[in-house]
């Protein structure tokens, strides 16, 4: 894992197409923004972990139990 410091205002590239902007520091939680193309799908965790067990709960669904 790569560890860096920014200060409000400043960036990370990731690639050539997205960027992390710290936009405000308070207590303990950090606002980012983040700067992507449209087609690069960008989740909070939570969320993408809700995404990959409904996707696994859906493919395990048996072919018989689909109407013809």
């Amino acid at each position: 894992m790569l560890v860096l410091t920014r200060k409000v205002n400043q960036s990370i590239r990731i690639g050539p197409d997205i960027e992390v902007v710290v936009l405000e520091v308070r207590g303990e939680q950090v606002r980012i923004g983040i700067k992507a193309p449209r087609d690069v799908a960008v989740h909070r965790q939570e969320i993408f972990d809700q995404i990959l067990e409904e996707n696994q709960s859906a493919s395990g669904t048996d072919v018989r139990d689909v109407p013809h």
